[in-house]
């Protein structure tokens, strides 16, 4: 089914809205959560539905591997497994291409289990049937993320095989009810994202992902990159921007015209100690936490500032001990996904530009 976006208000590019799929509908600007093997770390379904995440993200090539596609099928799909009912999307492992280095050829990627070093075969077509045994909402196409720096020959040939697998994706895929979005690559070179762009859009798919970006570049080679990308991209369709989860970058990102986002910062930060608040970030390991009573952040209206200390947390982590895990994990979502409410009624109110300045001053150290 076509993603279609309804904007209900705009300031500038940016946009507040509604994208509906064939099982529901997301508030946009959206923020999703990663649970990689069909949890994210140290938190339960009840947890982020507690915290309010519309959509949450699987990884196709763990899930593929652990418990295995067939297995998550006969067990009803990845919903019902994983005791979510909300909307859920899936990574094709095209990020996997990138940082696990595996065999590719033309006709897909062979590369090694990191559960037990089996060899496995995934072509595009592959990936489309896995996904559609999983049973996610949103199902994106298998394509070649390269690493920043790169060669000009090294991005050339990751849009060509990203833009024929797409097609050959598109031409697999049979599930009217799970949405299969593209992805655009080319490194940061104008020409070769513009291409990518309107290569994937001729292709034609339910939504758009930008992909090949926030993987080591400089913020601002990223936002003109994204800025140069967005404008091929359908208007009446959702925009993706794959991997980024920090304050600064998701309201830049925002005020382009983007609508979705997916990142593991704020969690795996959270689990090593370093929370976002109002006032920046702050770390929990640092000595003077030892004996401050405060919550994490007084503005803050989490479960978690409302019940425990820094002291508290920081004993917790130093000991090792798991529940922090949970609690900080807990706040950091909270704080991401408020960040995405704070976004939105900024739209609304014609205020995007006053939030983007108070988020760079307060995050820029």
């Amino acid at each position: 089914m076509k993603a279609t976006i309804s904007v209900d208000a705009a300031d500038g590019a940016a946009r507040a809205g509604l994208v509906t799929l064939a099982r529901g509908s997301f508030r946009s600007p959206c923020f999703m959560p990663v649970g990689t093997r069909g949890a994210v770390k140290a938190l339960s379904s009840a947890d982020l539905e507690a915290l309010g995440a519309e959509v949450i993200l699987g990884n196709t090539y763990h899930l593929m591997l652990r418990p295995g596609a067939k297995v998550i099928e006969h067990l009803g799909g990845l919903h019902r497994f994983a005791g979510w009912n909300r909307l859920m999307l899936t990574d094709s492992g095209g990020f996997q291409v990138m940082s696990l280095s595996p065999a590719v050829d033309d006709d897909g990627v062979t590369f090694r289990s990191v559960y037990d070093g089996s060899r496995h075969r995934l072509t595009p077509e592959d990936a489309v049937a896995v996904q559609e045994q999983i049973g996610a909402d949103i199902q994106m196409v298998l394509d070649v993320c390269s690493p920043l720096p790169a060669a000009d020959d090294v991005l050339r040939l990751a849009v060509e095989r990203t833009a024929a697998w797409a097609r050959r994706a598109r031409a697999a895929h049979k599930r009217p009810d799970q949405s299969l979005f593209g992805i655009v690559q080319g490194g940061l070179d104008p020409g070769l994202r513009v291409e990518s762009a309107e290569r994937t859009v001729e292709i034609g798919f339910d939504g758009y992902a930008i992909g090949g970006l926030s993987v080591g570049e400089s913020r601002p080679d990223m936002l003109d990159t994204l800025a140069v990308t967005i404008g091929h991209l359908p208007a009446d369709q959702p925009r993706y921007l794959m991997g980024l989860g920090d304050p600064i970058g998701l309201v830049e990102a925002v005020a382009l015209g983007v609508d979705m986002f997916d990142c593991v910062a704020p969690t795996r930060q959270a689990r090593h100690g370093t929370l976002y608040t109002s006032s920046g970030k702050l770390s929990l390991r640092r000595a003077e936490m030892a004996m401050d009573d405060r919550p994490i952040d007084e503005r803050c209206g989490c479960s978690v500032c409302a019940r425990w200390s820094r002291a508290y947390l920081r004993h917790l982590l130093q000991v090792n001990e798991p529940t922090v895990l949970r609690l900080a994990s807990i706040h950091n979502l909270a704080f991401i996904l408020g960040l995405m409410e704070q976004i939105r009624r900024a739209i609304q109110e014609g205020r995007l530009g006053a939030l983007r300045a108070e988020v760079a001053e307060t995050f820029a150290a």
